[in-house]
């Protein structure tokens, strides 16, 4: 591709590098230059124009984006039409952003006139919702580069992963002085974080904050049908041997992972009992702010794994916005810490 400037006699047939305003004319940049616009341009007292010229194997910024837009539209996707170099991916559906970072990056390496932006991995999305952008820079790139561009790139790097668990049990210990009102807050919060995902709550008990209490009301979530579990206690789990996984244990089940690297969200367990996974909340679970919870009730509903590999790794970005009602709050101060420490 040849970029520079031109006479206009000489410019028919060229691609206008920028927007031009003579006389009468007014030319977009990106757009060929036809034989009445040049002689319009002249007419209008225009000698020179900044042009581009396509050269052999060239191709064009929108036949490049959406060859490798298309290239790139996994499962769950779908790829607009091209415009001014850039071509758009979609959700058709709900559910998480799957992204290949390593190949994402091998694409974008290839060279500088060839892009690729996605929102973050894993990130929760709705039907319609943009998720990724491909944009050529300039108005061509050789058809060389895009070739190696498009073999860096494959269905696989991105695609939906849908929501497929859709039945969740909740268990809420009670101690004297958690008011009935913080547990119907909670429920409602939680029914709302499960709406965009097509999930409901389909049996709920309340028990006693005691291990033995835990364990039955657990066991009858899940034979009730619950496909997830979600244990809010009324006082944060301080340790493996606390009452919610001391619960989880004598319910047959066994706890994967306390505690994450996320805050708010780091007084969370991860177990699973009779194949179910089942969630020990933190106390900011029950805020609707984003926290910890919200990214592994998420990759939970969507049937992706959470070891406790993928947990400590949530480090690196895991500093959150602070919730301003949590009863110890990251800053410190006077107050010491309550048994309801939203962390």
């Amino acid at each position: 591709m040849k970029f520079g400037t031109v006479p206009v006699r000489e410019a028919a047939g060229l691609i206008a590098a920028h927007s031009v305003k003579a006389g009468a004319i007014a030319l977009r940049k990106g757009n060929p230059i036809l034989p009445e616009i040049a002689d319009g341009l002249l007419a209008a007292g225009l000698r020179e124009i900044v042009a581009v010229t396509l050269e052999a194997g060239d191709v064009g910024e929108d036949a490049a984006a959406e060859r490798l837009a298309g290239r790139l539209t996994g499962a769950g996707l779908r790829r607009d039409a091209p415009f001014t170099g850039r071509c758009n991916l979609f959700a058709v559906e709900n559910g998480l952003l799957q992204v290949g970072r390593a190949g994402i990056d091998a694409v974008n390496a290839v060279d500088e006139a060839i892009t690729v932006a996605t929102l973050a991995p894993l990130k929760p999305v709705v039907a319609g919702e943009m998720v990724a952008t491909v944009k050529i820079i300039p108005y061509a790139v050789p058809g060389a580069l895009l070739d190696e561009a498009c073999a860096a790139a494959d269905p696989g790097l991105l695609g939906i992963a849908p929501y497929r668990l859709a039945r969740v049990g909740v268990v809420s210990t009670v101690l004297p002085g958690l008011k009935e009102a913080a547990i119907d807050k909670t429920l409602r919060n939680l029914r709302h974080r499960l709406a965009p995902t097509g999930a409901a709550i389909v049996a709920e008990r309340q028990v006693p904050h005691a291990p033995e209490a835990v364990a039955e009301a657990l066991a009858g979530v899940i034979a009730a049908g619950a496909e997830l579990a979600v244990i809010f206690g009324a006082s944060a789990i301080a340790d493996r041997r606390d009452v919610i996984p001391a619960g989880i244990e004598a319910a047959g089940g066994t706890v994967a992972h306390l505690g994450m690297p996320v805050d708010p969200g780091n007084l969370l367990l991860v177990g699973a009992r009779a194949g179910v996974p089942v969630i020990g909340a933190p106390g900011c679970a029950r805020s609707l702010k984003e926290n910890g919870f919200d990214w592994v009730l998420h990759r939970l509903l969507a049937a992706l794994p959470v070891s406790r590999a993928d947990i400590v790794g949530l480090g690196v970005g895991g500093l959150l916005m602070e919730i301003v009602s949590r009863p110890q709050p990251r800053a410190g101060g006077a107050s010491a810490a309550s048994d309801e420490d939203d962390a």
